[in-house]
């Protein structure tokens, strides 16, 4: 029996540019992966290239989210996981999963009994909680 892929819910930043603030750890785990989904392809790419993966962008698979339909595709963009393959799951700012359509493919990798791990970074809700004032 193989066992499930890993659905790693990547952080990106809130605004353009590297992420500095990534620890090394984090940084690895991408770096370890050959297939992402995403909300733009070309965001994810770019973000891809900054972080120095090591294999060239053209031999890694990107699968875009619909934007406002349904998404049709979804089954056979997780099928990876039901293989023993790793997925990272890009948002296109701030934490996948999180007022964000990740959430639908965090719910089915769940009902496939994925392993999802979320890796540490930047939350634009929480960015925004912190900013405002406001006692959470």
């Amino acid at each position: 029996m193989i066992k499930s892929g890993t659905l790693y819910l990547i952080p990106c930043g809130i605004s353009d540019g590297p992420l500095p603030f990534l620890p090394e750890h984090t940084l690895e785990c991408i770096r370890s992966l050959d297939i992402f989904i995403c909300e733009r392809a070309k965001t994810a790419r770019r973000f891809i290239k900054e972080i120095g993966h090591p294999k060239p962008i053209s031999e890694l698979t990107f699968m875009e989210i619909p934007k406002k339909r349904e998404y049709l595709h979804l089954n056979e963009d997780l099928a990876p996981l039901s293989n023993g393959k790793n997925i990272g799951l890009l948002s296109e700012a701030g934490s996948p999963g999180i007022a964000d359509p990740g959430a639908e493919i965090c719910l089915r990798a769940h009902q496939m009994e994925a392993e999802i791990i979320p890796l540490i970074g930047p939350s634009s809700i929480l960015l925004a909680l912190m900013a405002s004032g406001l006692n959470g």
